[in-house]
């Protein structure tokens, strides 16, 4: 990039012998594809969860005056822009959830193709081409690791139960009525308790699951 007294005056990007005015200042810019892996960075989800992220940035030069003059140091910029980025594409959805099918940060493509674009437009101005903004790893802080295992396991605990006792029921009412279609038994509205009770009972014990003591 070439400059004249702090003006700008042209940027040469071709090889081979070139002349140039000795009163003009040279400076030389990387404008080859580069990669920055960040450190692991804070940051909170939709819930408020305190996380750490690691980012992993694909980028280049594209603009040399604007990437030269434009800010003090383009790769300071381009990690501050990315950490802002990054915290607010993650703010946005939960990191898990253990209760209800809805979107999450574990859906690596759309976390990183929201990050990528963002991030994209804040480098624009200064000259930086970003290709691919992707969030490598994304845990939960050390302080909140051990309470949200206990909530994932518990999660995983109902929705097994959930699944266990729908197909208990499903078993029972199918029993019954194919005892009763038959005219093998006849019940009453006791009778037929009863039987529900005992059979689920029964299902939910061949299943290894105990029901709960009423």
């Amino acid at each position: 990039m070439l400059s004249l007294f702090g003006r700008y005056r042209g940027s040469v990007r071709r090889t081979g012998l070139v002349w140039i005015n000795p009163m003009v200042l040279r400076r030389r810019v990387d404008v080859r594809l580069r990669h920055w892996r960040s450190e692991p960075m804070p940051a909170v989800d939709a819930a408020g969860v305190q996380l750490r992220v690691v980012v992993l940035v694909v980028w280049r030069i594209k603009d040399t005056a604007r990437a030269l003059l434009a800010v003090d140091d383009h790769e300071s910029y381009l990690r501050e822009q990315a950490e802002a980025a990054m915290a607010r594409v993650l703010s946005q959805l939960p990191a898990d959830a253990f209760h209800e099918d809805t979107p999450t940060l574990r859906d690596a493509e759309a976390v990183g193709d929201a990050l990528t674009k963002m991030l994209s437009a804040d480098c624009r101005p200064v000259g930086i081409e970003v290709f691919s903004a992707q969030p490598t790893r994304i845990e939960y802080a050390p302080e909140v690791a051990a309470a949200m295992r206990r909530s994932q396991i518990a999660a995983l605990d109902a929705k097994h139960r959930d699944a266990v006792l729908t197909s208990v029921i499903d078993a029972v009412d199918e029993t019954i009525h194919r005892l009763t279609s038959r005219g093998l038994v006849e019940l009453d509205d006791y009778e037929r308790r009863a039987l529900v009770r005992d059979l689920t009972i029964a299902f939910y014990t061949s299943r290894g699951t105990a029901p709960a003591e009423t």
